[in-house]
């Protein structure tokens, strides 16, 4: 079970909170950002782990409650990069056939950029927004898909609403694969941001899957507005 860093804090505890000071020519906002990093426990456990960025222990804990990564699934991870998630579905449906008696899966990476070999992942550097695309991750699955995920967001712009806006379009988009090359009981997970507008995209999961539920994992940082929708059994 994925289980998140332990609290250190207790009376007779010295406070080991690292602080950075702003250096000449560096705004306030990244003096602060390095600040948060170096003090966040799931920064250092993703290293000591291997993984390449905090995020993986969000699908984790996502895939620890609904248990969707399985052996022998076939998952498409879009926007896939820098690859936590994708290193995460690799060792859970054991698309290295590293776990003796289980079946082989199969990880599929697809990002605009190119990404850095993963151990068991397919990459693949690809608009999933142009046409054809579809076609073309069935083409690399050789079928259909048993979970498609997405960790996507736009770049940021500083206006909530126009984020949350961007963010749902992309969520939205990422849906309308899945449809496509998801097979029948089949997962679709994404990251949305809360702001009001996600509702027609909960109405077109409902219509299309028996479940529909949202989550925020104990990695997402509580001043983060990011949630997981985690849509289950595709009806096809």
């Amino acid at each position: 079970m994925a289980k998140g860093p332990k609290n250190s804090s207790g009376r007779g505890q010295r406070d080991l909170k690292v602080k950075v000071k702003t250096a000449r020519g560096r705004k306030l906002s990244s003096t602060l950002w390095l600040q948060r990093q170096l003090n966040d426990p799931y920064v250092k456990r993703a290293k000591e782990e291997g993984y390449r960025g905090r995020a993986a222990f969000k699908i984790l804990e996502i895939d620890e409650k609904y248990r969707f990564l399985v052996p022998g699934a076939r998952v498409v991870d879009l926007g896939c990069a820098p690859g936590g998630w994708c290193q995460v579905a690799a060792r859970r449906v054991n698309s290295l056939g590293e776990k003796p008696g289980k079946a082989q899966g199969f990880v599929l990476g697809i990002d605009l950029q190119e990404v850095d070999a993963i151990a068991g992942v397919e990459l693949h550097q690809l608009d999933f927004l142009e046409d054809g695309a579809d076609d073309k991750v069935k083409g690399w699955l050789g079928g259909s898909a048993h979970v498609v995920m997405s960790d996507m967001a736009a770049a940021s712009s500083g206006h909530k609403q126009t984020d949350h806006l961007r963010i749902i379009t992309l969520c939205e988009a990422a849906a309308e694969l899945a449809f496509d090359v998801l097979e029948e009981g089949g997962t679709f997970v994404a990251k949305v941001l809360a702001g009001g507008a996600e509702g027609t995209l909960q109405a077109t999961l409902k219509r299309r899957f028996a479940k529909v539920a949202n989550f925020k994992p104990p990695a997402s940082r509580s001043d983060s507005s990011e949630k997981f929708v985690v849509a289950t059994g595709f009806r096809g």
